[in-house]
Parts: C-alpha cells; structure tokens; sequence
C-alpha cells in the first residue's frame, strides 16, 4: 500500500493509500484515535476498517493527525483535526474525480471528527461510527444529521459507555430523512480487544452494513 504525503493546513500529512482499478470505485476516508492518547492511522480498528472498506471495492485513504507520526503541526483540540479530514477528504476527491458514492469512517475521537466532517460536507453518502465518545464531545452539531449511517459500539465500553452511545443514537433517531442503525458487540471493550468474539463482529457487521447500503445508492 503506497504511502501518501499530502498538503494539509498545517504542512504535510502522512497517510496510507489503496486505490481500486476501477476509476469510478466508491472512496473512503478513516479517522483514528485522540492523538493525546496513542491514536494513530495503525490503529488496529483504524487498520481493520481501512481493508474491511477496500475489500468492498472502496479506494481507501487512512491518514496521520497533524503532530502524529509524519505529519506536521500539533494537536489542536479537533478544530485543526476537523480541517486535517477535511484536507484529506480533498486530496482523496483530487484523486478520484469521477467517484460516485464517498464515505467516513471513524473510530472514537475519529467518529467525532468524522461526523462533523459530514456537517461541512454534502457530498458523503454514508459513514460509521465506531465506538464515538457520546460522554466526552458535544454531538449537538448534528442538527439535521445530512446522511444515514452505522453506530456501532461494544456493550463493555468503559471509555465510552453504551448508555451515552444509546442517548446518542435515539435522539439522531428523532430527526426525518435519514436513517441511524445501531450495533452492539456483545462483550465488547471500547477497543474490540479480543479478535474472535470482539472485532471480527464488529468488522463482518460493517461490511454487512456498507454492502447493503451500496447496492440500495446503486440501483
């Protein structure tokens, strides 16, 4: 997989980028992890979600924050971060103009970025929250939510329990034109920790989830 430098607000940004043949594959951008906290694009739900997309047939571009790994600045609460996706989202539209369908996926602090990208940005037609902070970011901006989407969460989720998720989840729930499908992983840690029982399901039912939901834009 070729690794990527591209422009960001802040200097350059490191990422990772796996094309499809196909000029007009569908494109994704993933988000990882609170910097502050080890989150990197090598996150290994960051990781997962990456090839569970290009296995889809998606063109699929991971990326570093600023301040992380190679990529230039330093953290910068989210507001520079949401910009970073932003810049990312660009690139990957610049290499693939003749896309038809373009998704964000996000893990934890990624899921936060990432649905606010969907704000700024008409154009994404579908996303995946995995695991999103509901108990340590204000998600309000979501009024309307502009697109359906996947969130989903482990029920043994610490850093980010299923209650807040739940909360989350029933309120975008209220809003018209868009649907929000919720996944639990039973057993599940914030982190999908165990292969087997924790992230294969988590994987399978994201993939299960973007299939669908591409056959239905595709028809």
């Amino acid at each position: 997989m070729p690794e990527v430098i591209f422009a960001g607000p802040e200097g350059r940004l490191e990422g990772r980028y796996h094309p499809q043949k196909q000029p007009d594959a569908p494109i994704a951008i993933i988000l990882h992890p609170h910097p502050q906290f080890g989150g990197t694009m090598n996150n290994r739900v960051v990781h997962r979600l990456h090839y569970a997309f290009h296995e889809l047939g998606f063109t699929v571009l991971r990326f570093n924050f600023r301040g992380v790994g190679r990529s230039q600045g330093e953290y910068d609460q989210g507001v520079g971060e949401l910009s970073d996706a932003a810049s990312a989202l660009d690139y990957l539209q610049a290499m693939n103009p003749n896309s038809k369908h373009c998704w964000v996926a996000g893990f934890s602090f990624g899921a936060w970025i990432g649905m606010q990208l969907l704000m700024r940005r008409p154009e994404i037609t579908g996303f995946i929250s995995v695991s999103p902070p509901a108990n340590m970011y204000d998600f309000s901006f979501l009024a309307p939510c502009p697109s359906s989407g996947l969130i989903i969460n482990g029920t043994a989720d610490r850093v980010a329990p299923p209650k807040d998720t739940a909360s989350l989840v029933a309120k975008l729930r209220e809003q018209k034109g868009i649907t929000i499908t919720h996944e639990e992983v039973e057993g599940a840690g914030h982190f999908f920790e165990n292969e087997e029982d924790q992230m294969a399901p988590m994987i399978t039912t994201v993939q299960e989830y973007v299939r669908r939901r591409l056959g239905e834009q595709t028809r």
